[in-house]
């Protein structure tokens, strides 16, 4: 399968792609699923000829880059789209100076697949819209 993953403009696409997976999907309150962070975010889109098929954002804090509302679409599951993903989002968090860690809010059954991509967990297990999370975080330096 070929993707293409690029930061993006295309607000629409990644929030259609977020209602799908987290609203649809997972039950969560579609008044958490947006924010205000969404405006302020670096958006980054995965298509697959053309069609939107995972996305995510990152929240630039200081040192620290946060990645969050990482999702793909059922029919590209298991395909390495969302590690991919997710190095995106670490090389795009690399390429701003001063940027020395990425965190993320991780559910619980993914843990192993971000430890896999170097992230260690830290932290207790803390709700997140009805959704049991741990943080974990990856240092570029």
């Amino acid at each position: 399968m070929t993707f293409r993953i690029a930061v993006t403009e295309d607000l629409d696409s990644c929030l259609e792609l977020r209602f799908e997976v987290f609203v649809g999907e997972q039950g969560v309150p579609v008044e958490e699923e947006r924010d205000a962070l969404d405006d302020s975010a670096v958006h980054v889109l995965a298509t697959q000829d053309g069609a939107p098929v995972g996305t995510a954002r990152i929240l630039f804090d200081g040192a620290t880059a946060k990645i969050g509302r990482v999702c793909v679409v059922k029919s590209a599951r298991g395909t390495g789209l969302g590690a991919r993903l997710i190095e995106a989002c670490v090389a795009e968090a690399q390429g701003r100076e001063g940027v020395s860690k990425v965190k993320l809010g991780v559910q619980l059954h993914a843990l192993g697949f971000y430890e896999k991509l170097g992230f260690e967990a830290y932290g207790p297990i803390y709700p997140d819209a009805g959704i049991d999370h741990r943080d974990m975080v990856k240092s570029l330096v």
